[in-house]
Order: C-alpha cells, then structure tokens, then sequence
C-alpha cells in the first residue's frame, strides 16, 4: 500500500511539475520591428518619438488581437505588418521610399515554421499590402517568388485590393529621393502623377534630419498550438536602380522560419550584405545546432557586419523569447507574450 501510494504521490509531483512548465511558457508571444539604423535621441523630438512608438504599438496590438483569440502565428505576422504597411512612418507600403525613375516599388515575404512554406513578391507597385501578396504566393500559387507586373496580376487575381500608385506617394519620401539624386548629380524625374500638392501632408511626423535608417518592418510569432511564422515588407532603398531587390523577399536572407530549428526571423539592414550572409537561415541553423538564441543572433549581425553590412534582426524561439540584435544605434521593435506586458523600444541601449 505504501508503494502504491508513494507511486501515486511520484505520478501527482510529476503532472503537477510537468503543468507548472507548460503554464510557465507563454501561450503566444510576437515581436516586430520597424528598422534600424542611425537613430539617436538627439535626433528625435518628443514628438516623433512618442509618434513612432504609437505607431509600434498599434502594430503590436494587432497581432497581439490575433493570438490572444488563438489565430496563427502567421496571420498575426500578417496582421502586424499590415499595419506597418499602411502607415507613411514606415518605409514599406504608404511610406515606400522612391526609386531613381520616382516609383515605389515593394518587396515582401513569408514564411511557415511549421511545414517551411513560403512565398515572396519584388517590385509591387499597385498592391496595397505586399504581405498579403506574398502569403498569397505561398497558398494559391506552386510557387515561392513573384516580381514586378506579373507579382501584381496575380494579386489581383487572388482579390487582394489594388491602388493608384499616388497612393503610396509620402512628401518626406519624395523630398528624401529628391536630396538624394540631387546630392549625386543625377536627374530628378517630374513628380509623380496623381501625387499629393506640396505641403498637403504636412500634418504627418517629419523624419529625423540626420536618420540613416534601413527601412523595413516585419514580425515573428509563435502561437499557441506552437507554430512559428516570419513576415517582412519594406520599399528598398531610396534612389534605387535597374530593378534593384534586396534581403526581404530572398527567403533565407532577410525571412526565415523553421520550427524544427526553433527560429522565426525577420532582419532589416544592408539587403546585399544581408544576402550575401544568408542571415536569417543561418541564424536558424545556428539555433538549431544548439547555439543560444542571442549568440546566434549577434553571430549572424557581426558577420555580416564584417562583410559591410549593418543592420538588425527580431528573432522568435520555441519558447517564445524573443531576441533583439542589432549594429546600429537603433533599431524601432516592439514585443508581447500572453505572460508579458506590451514593450516598445527604438535605441539599443533600451531593454
């Protein structure tokens, strides 16, 4: 009897233990980033701080909507980036930066832990959420990359909505490829058609006068059912050239996302060096390998670094903890979890 019971109470220790540790880990947990670079406090106002961490938090907030209701983590990513895509602070969809020819064009990718899908699109110019066409891609297409008039037709084509190219049209953003061409001695193309009249969007925040800022957004997630996804969206780089694609929508450089590795990563930064370091599938690989989160993450930020490059990533494990890493002075990102309050931090010496 005594045995019995002493087996009893062992098997009670055990459930009770092994339910403390499925309690102790968060039921879903989301990190975003807005891109890093060159931002300083003495380059920001209190009013474009408090305005760029408003705008992370609403981006935050719709995630987080989307795990506390026990959706997937890749419509939380989605629904994140959305957000980031409609808001003229960030550089992907409305707040796009402008090619040397004056056009916007944007990039964007998913991707699956859970199964390793993924989808991406380059070169978008009418499609009002790059982030929906690139999941679009990965579940209505056998394919995994899309660009240009094509990537936008087939959006169409899956009902996703279509927009004017003015739409996308920011005043800091023309005046940014404005500066810039002018700067190199290049041509400045005529303004785009349909675009606001100078000064009709003087309301919105005004960028820092000395930023430097990889412009990209994206999120990572895990869910409750324990699935990891990874999103990103950004306009490129001002004055851009011959059709130029960086890291975002090349799956494994800035977008990648394996549950069996235990990694879901979306990076901003220099798109080439970023490519060339195979950044987020390396630090995937890492983590896989048994190498600490945070070490994977700075390994991989130092390494590109090392080839030129700077930037930063958001990384989600299995365990739902998020890593920040980053060369830069700055990087906008923002976190939550079902056991954690709301964060939001843009220079790198916040927490």
């Amino acid at each position: 009897m005594r045995i019995a019971c002493s087996g009893l109470i062992a098997l009670f220790a055990l459930c009770f233990s092994t339910a403390q540790a499925q309690d102790a880990a968060p039921r879903w947990s989301l990190a975003i980033h807005g891109g890093a670079g060159v931002i300083e406090r003495s380059s920001l106002t209190p009013e474009q701080d408090a305005a760029s961490r408003a705008a992370l938090q609403g981006a935050l907030d719709a995630g987080s909507a989307v795990l506390k209701s026990g959706g997937s983590a890749l419509d939380a990513v989605q629904a994140a980036v959305q957000v980031m895509e409609d808001d003229p602070l960030f550089n992907a969809g409305r707040g796009a930066v402008f090619t040397a020819a004056g056009r916007n064009e944007l990039d964007a990718a998913v991707m699956n832990g859970s199964d390793l899908t993924a989808g991406s699109v380059a070169g978008l110019t009418t499609t009002r959420h790059p982030v929906a066409a690139a999941r679009a891609v990965m579940e209505r297409s056998p394919h995994v990359m899309l660009i240009g008039p094509g990537a936008d037709a087939f959006a169409a084509q899956a009902g996703l909505e279509q927009v004017d190219p003015s739409y996308f049209f920011t005043e800091r953003r023309w005046q940014g490829l404005v500066k810039a061409l002018t700067e190199a001695g290049q041509p400045v193309p005529p303004r785009p058609v349909g675009a606001a009249i100078p000064g009709a969007q003087a309301a919105l925040p005004a960028p820092p006068l000395n930023e430097k800022k990889f412009g990209t957004v994206g999120a990572v997630a895990l869910d409750a059912q324990g699935r990891l996804a990874a999103g990103t969206s950004t306009g490129g780089t001002t004055a851009k050239r011959w059709g130029r694609v960086g890291d975002v929508p090349v799956i494994g450089a800035g977008t990648y996302a394996s549950n069996a590795d235990g990694c879901a990563v979306s990076a901003t930064g220099d798109g080439e060096y970023f490519i060339r370091a195979t950044v987020a599938r390396d630090i995937c690989a890492r983590i896989g390998s048994a190498t600490a989160p945070d070490a994977a993450a700075q390994a991989e930020i130092d390494e590109a670094r090392t080839l030129g490059g700077l930037g930063g990533v958001i990384v989600m494990t299995t365990t739902g903890a998020p890593v920040f890493a980053m060369s830069t002075s700055g990087m906008y990102r923002a976190a939550a979890a079902s056991d954690t309050p709301p964060r939001v931090a843009i220079y790198a010496d916040e927490p």
